[in-house]
């Protein structure tokens, strides 16, 4: 199939959701805030702790993948920092979603796209470091008065080490158990995307000079720190491939959600977040090249 529609096939419904969200926003006004807690504190968790714990993955053979993902998040956020100052925007706002990407919803079946079953359990390696580091340094960065001790009762954090835990030991839980939290581990994204297309309801026109401006910003380093840690790192042919593909990722609609939870302009990102993801029919095709030359 061709690349380019399998994309096509991948974004549309993403941004199907979020336009649904948008048009039920208008109609009704629901308030998230219930429902981007159990998001974040419910949802979400039991999506990582169904993949990490999933009996087809082998954590210990994705180590280059978790040193990957803390390099590119890392370096993206360095390499972002000085477009939040040019553009006189405030960087706790700007810079998390240049550092974390749609790695989940749009990472996940590109790389089974692209790679089969091995690129799945990549990606989850990379998602799930990605996702430990948002809800640790991502929330630091977003709110400084952020508690390490509230951090280390986030049911995301706690789910990631006992998931990673259960993997790496070869423990897995039985299915009358793994089934039902796969179950509402799948809740987490399209709530995650209705959530982010009611917030669009307050975004102003001006922010969207700036969401082109992360739209860019986003992939490019993204892509550039891949580069090199595609030349350093020790890794098969198949883990330079997802390492590539998840440099070329737009923003996370997670951002938005810790956005919104410490109130850090959640209308601002909600918009940069809505423009990366559909700028990303441009530049994934970029991440895939070089994924699958």
């Amino acid at each position: 199939m061709n690349i380019t529609l399998r994309i096509l096939e991948i974004v549309l419904p993403v941004l199907a959701i979020i336009v649904f969200g948008y048009v039920l926003g208008r109609m009704w006004k629901p308030d998230m805030r219930v429902v981007n807690r159990l998001n974040l504190d419910v949802f979400g968790p039991f999506l990582v702790l169904a993949n990490l714990s999933d009996k087809g993955v082998d954590l210990v053979s994705l180590w280059p993948l978790v040193v990957a993902s803390v390099l590119i998040v890392l370096g993206s956020g360095l390499l972002a920092w000085p477009f939040a100052k040019l553009s006189r925007q405030s960087p706790r706002t700007f810079v998390p979603p240049m550092m974390f990407n749609n790695c989940g919803n749009m990472g996940l079946p590109l790389a089974l796209f692209a790679f089969g079953a091995p690129g799945v359990a990549g990606m989850v390696a990379l998602f799930t470091t990605s996702n430990l580091l948002h809800f640790t340094l991502g929330s630091f960065i977003v709110n400084k008065h952020a508690d390490l001790k509230v951090l280390l009762k986030s049911p995301m954090v706690w789910a990631t080490i006992i998931g990673a835990s259960l993997g790496l030991s070869g423990l897995h839980l039985p299915d009358s158990v793994h089934a039902p939290m796969k179950m509402i581990g799948d809740c987490t994204i399209p709530v995650m995307l209705l959530s982010l297309g009611v917030r669009m309801l307050d975004v102003k026109r001006e922010d969207f000079s700036n969401s082109l401006l992360g739209a860019a910003v986003c992939p490019l380093t993204g892509l550039l720190v891949a580069g090199f840690v595609a030349t350093w790192l020790p890794m098969t042919k198949t883990q330079i491939g997802l390492v590539y593909l998840f440099g070329s990722l737009p923003p996370a609609v997670l951002n938005f959600l810790v956005a919104d939870y410490y109130k850090q302009e959640p209308e601002k990102v909600a918009s940069i977040v809505l423009v990366g993801n559909i700028a990303s029919i441009v530049f994934i095709p970029f991440g895939l090249w070089f994924a699958l030359r």
